[in-house]
């Protein structure tokens, strides 16, 4: 293999070749790269050496490479159950929306104007869990099954102001939401309780008494009756939480109706392959009442300027950076993408087909009890829906069998396998499955299902009867897609969420057979290419960020976040020294972090930052000063959130480590210093890393995201375990969190190499300061480092203009998408100002238009600071335009038309047109709609 070969991929990842890159470094005023890594980066972080991974390879070689470790995992029948399911992926949605990346490289829906298609879509998903759940108002979806019931559990702690802090789990949830409650019960002080039934909940049911959570069904299938837990709670004026299997509520009556007043559950058996675990789209359902309780982000409808109806993010939106420690939730990651999957997998098998598949499902499970019953060897004597436990004479014997002819059963107790059914079970498998237990099954059965029944107005709305053929649903998907700017389109210049390429072929494994449909659970031995997968990227990831010890189990950087700080907790505790609870967190910091302090039962104090963006180290020996030994960490973003390094980041760790405090480093900025760089080196002892910001996991419209957490050895021991493991402190479902997508991450690295990686982040910096420079006569960048330079991102600041033409960031960021680009960060973390991220993938070309598309814009502010334009009534405030608006008769402003719709270089064979002009929030608030209310069914279209 020649040289060229070898580095083909970062060519194609780096989107500036080497003439161009001489073109940035002459703007910026450098001979070379490496003489601008020395200016730019503080010599006493720079690592001065390469990194130990391996020599990169082509696209084809890692492909080839990946699919024999993808090979070393048993795609077998899984029936283990516990909320984990094969599923079918419909092919007309895994191509249009799962394989899309106008779909999969969209960013979090911030800007609604150029997001109205997967905004719609989310709509749809919480539609689907307002009918499932009975409830009126859904979130746009959680990260999965057991940190939604973890988040459930805190809606009720906080209904109550904190007052109540019991909690009551009333019958056998999934082990793993067991797990992650025990977790979040531990760091935020609640009392967490279980009792074996509902009628159990009776007798400790108290004034304390803040929720009764109950598993709907438990998890060996069966359904307890929740009357007496439900009576128990209203009596002691608690509330009610149904962990629910939604497939089921196709067919039984909401658990709104029988008294849950919050509802959660996943949606992954609606066509999201396992993946080892994730990524999952969990939902949470309630009642109107509780809705500023809800975490994480909800959709609404609203109007734009025009009077039409737009969808927004509604309430929440972005809430961590105005509500800080007292968040209602550390989310930030959604699972837009999976939920919008799901919604999709609604929508084309409707109501009908919904309950057929579920019909189907049940009359298998039933088939295996009437079977077991008659031979007196079934131990799930209840109802129950798709999980069936049969006695057996030796478990681990007849497991063995049945692996041995392809099937994964579960052990469930001593002498006992369970058999969980879903879409893709058979009649072959039910005949197979009685033949190795010696049973016979019966061809048709009563059903088992609870008493609590379904009405026949499931899904009335029309979404979800009017795209049965493929034709239909192509066109939908593909129209919801061209009204949203994605990837696919234009750059995405938002600062601190570097969006970068996601090349597909990192993106093909996910699908693989191999990868996409391995339960969490398996054996070991059914499991071993992600084990292999997964101690490739702690290696790799280890040596990247200087850390001794990595979990991949947080699925989103907040739960990094807290994962890290659980770590350090822990060792606290460990040490005797548990009395410490301060985390000192900079003004400037993410807004997740004081969140996350606090989900980890600490106090937040805020240490200032001076004018240069710098951590103000006179403050922050005030605050040790103040605090001392109560000091149990500090929270650093590294660079910081205002672009620039700190050349003093040294002297911060100095002094926690002095008093004995821990220093965390938020790697959501590590797109600056991988490859360069090695905050384990330089003094941070715990550093999460957004694999879907720096290692090219893509942001899916608002989520799926990663966030392993790396720490010195002294803290591995109290990093995130799992009850499968034999461990203590998971913090998500899965023990390997989101695997699912790991796969991508590990491409990337395979491809890129340490050569590869450096010169990513390099030209990642060189892009962001070529911005800084282009624009600083009409957007001076607010922060420079020491030598005069940003990092990664610039942070523009165009406040100058409101006072001279009453023109806001907003107005700048909604006139780009006249350009045809997404808008940067708007008004943080410095209000009024504009945060810009260009990345490394990035063509000096695509560079070139943003700047010539911010320099049109402060052309168009000249002429209404000069009076050439009135500030009521110009092309910032009235933007963007639709084409309904710029069709107009007659022209009512007083710019041209087509300087409305072709600004600056645009031509109309490039031009993108918003499907919605400025949507009104506060309307939006005003008047909440998250979901389609319940219609007459449409005539099904075909």
């Amino acid at each position: 293999m020649n040289h060229s070969d070898v580095y083909a991929f970062v060519n194609r990842h780096v989107g500036p070749g080497e003439r161009a890159v001489e073109e940035l470094l002459n703007e910026v005023g450098e001979a070379s790269l490496d003489a601008f890594i020395e200016r730019a980066v503080p010599a006493r972080i720079r690592t001065g050496k390469l990194l130990d991974l391996p020599p990169p390879v082509s696209e084809t070689e890692a492909l080839a490479e990946l699919r024999e470790i993808a090979g070393m995992n048993a795609n077998l029948r899984s029936m283990i159950g516990w909320g984990y399911h094969r599923s079918i992926t419909p092919p007309v949605i895994r191509r249009h929306l799962f394989e899309n990346p106008g779909w999969y490289t969209s960013y979090t829906p911030y800007q609604p104007e150029i997001s109205q298609g997967r905004l719609e879509m989310l709509f749809h998903f919480q539609t689907l869990v307002c009918e499932l759940s009975g409830h009126d108002i859904a979130n746009a979806s959680l990260l999965d099954e057991a940190t939604a019931t973890a988040e459930a559990m805190g809606m009720a702690i906080r209904a109550y102001r904190g007052k109540r802090r019991r909690i009551v789990v009333a019958g056998s949830l999934n082990p793993q939401s067991s797990d992650v409650l025990r977790t979040r019960a531990g760091t935020a002080g609640i009392a967490l309780e279980f009792v074996a039934s509902p009628e159990a909940a009776v007798e400790v049911a108290d004034k304390d008494l803040a929720a009764v959570i109950i598993p709907w069904p438990c998890q060996d299938g069966q359904y307890l009756a929740p009357e007496a837990a439900v009576n128990a709670a209203k009596a002691a004026g608690a509330l009610t939480i149904a962990v629910a299997e939604p497939l089921a509520l196709t067919l039984l009556a909401p658990p709104a109706t029988w008294g849950a007043d919050i509802v959660v559950g996943s949606l992954q058996r609606f066509g999201v392959p396992m993946g080892n675990g994730g990524p999952h789209a969990a939902f949470v359902g309630t009642g109107r009442k509780h809705v500023r309780l809800a975490p994480g982000r909800i959709v609404g409808r609203s109007i734009d300027q025009e009077g039409r109806p737009a969808y927004r993010l509604a309430l929440q939106t972005r809430e961590q950076h105005i509500r800080r420690e007292k968040a209602t939730s550390n989310i930030c990651t959604a699972q837009a993408l999976l939920a919008n999957m799901a919604a999709a997998y609604a929508i084309w098998h409707g109501p009908d087909g919904l309950q057929a598949i579920a019909r189907g499902v049940h009359g298998l499970a039933a088939r295996l009890a009437a079977a077991a019953r008659q031979a007196g060897r079934l131990a799930s004597t209840g109802p129950l829906f798709d999980t069936v436990v049969v006695e057996v004479a030796d478990a681990s014997d007849m497991r063995r069998r049945l692996r041995d002819a392809g099937i994964l059963a579960r052990n469930d107790g001593a002498g006992c396998l369970a058999f969980a059914f879903d879409e893709l079970s058979s009649e072959e498998d039910l005949a197979l499955i009685s033949s190795i237990l010696e049973l016979e099954a019966p061809a048709t059965a009563d059903a088992l299902l609870p008493e609590k029944r379904r009405g026949p107005d499931f899904l009335s709305q029309q979404a979800f009867h009017e795209h049965r053929s493929e034709t239909s649903i192509m066109r939908y998907l593909q129209s919801l897609a061209r009204k949203d700017l994605a990837l696919d389109r234009t750059m995405i210049p938002l600062g601190s969420c570097t969006m970068k390429l996601n090349a597909v072929a990192e993106m093909e494994p996910v699908g693989w057979p191999e990868f996409a449909n391995i339960h969490p659970f398996a054996p070991r031995e059914c499991t071993e290419g992600y084990q292999r997968l997964a101690a490739d990227l702690e290696r790799w990831l280890g040596e990247i960020t200087g850390f001794d010890a990595i979990s991949l189990q947080p699925n989103a950087g907040s739960q990094g976040e807290y994962a890290g700080l659980l770590a350090i907790r822990r060792y606290l505790d460990a040490k005797g020294e548990g009395g410490r609870n301060i985390c000192l967190i900079p003004d400037s910091a993410h807004g997740t972090n004081p969140a996350s302090a606090d989900m980890a039962g600490m106090e937040v104090a805020v240490v200032a930052s001076l004018e240069s963006g710098e951590i103000d180290i006179p403050d922050l020996k005030r605050r040790v000063g103040e605090y001392g030994d109560r000091i149990a960490a500090c929270m650093i973003t590294y660079p910081s959130t205002r672009g620039v390094f700190e050349g003093g980041i040294h002297r911060t760790c100095e002094i926690l480590h002095a008093l004995g405090g821990q220093v965390y480093l938020d790697g959501a900025n590590l797109n600056a210093m991988a490859g360069i760089a090695r905050p384990g080196d330089f003094g941070a002892d715990a550093c999460h890393m957004n694999l879907h910001k720096t290692f090219c996991i893509p942001h899916g419209g608002g989520g799926p995201g990663v966030g392993p957490i790396g720490v010195k050895a002294h803290l591995a021991p109290y990093l995130p375990g799992s009850f499968f493991e034999g461990t203590e402190g998971a913090v998500s479902g899965a023990p390997l969190g989101s695997a699912g997508i790991l796969p991508i991450t590990w491409m990337y690295l395979r491809m890129m190499g340490a050569e590869g990686l450096r010169r990513a982040s390099a030209v990642a910096m060189l892009s962001a300061n070529y911005i800084s420079r282009r624009l600083e006569a009409a957007f001076p960048t607010a922060f420079h480092g020491s030598e005069g330079l940003v990092a990664h991102e610039c942070i523009l600041d165009p406040r100058k203009w409101r006072e001279q033409a009453g023109v806001t960031a907003e107005d700048i960021a909604k006139r780009l998408i006249d350009h045809g680009f997404h808008g940067p960060t708007m008004e943080w973390p410095v209000l009024g100002t504009l945060m810009v991220e260009p990345t490394e993938s990035e063509s000096k070309t695509e560079l070139d238009r943003f700047c010539d598309a911010m320099l049109s814009i402060a052309e168009e502010i000249g002429k209404v600071a000069s009076g050439e334009w009135p500030r009521e009534d110009n092309p910032l405030v009235n933007a963007p335009h639709t084409l309904a608006r710029a069709m107009k008769e007659p022209w009512p402003h007083p710019y041209p038309r087509t300087r409305a719709l072709f600004p600056g270089q645009v031509q109309a064979e490039d031009k993108y047109l918003p499907p919605v002009a400025r949507v009104d929030n506060a309307y939006g608030d005003r008047n909440l709609v998250c979901s389609e209310p319940p219609c007459r069914p449409a005539t099904t279209s075909g």
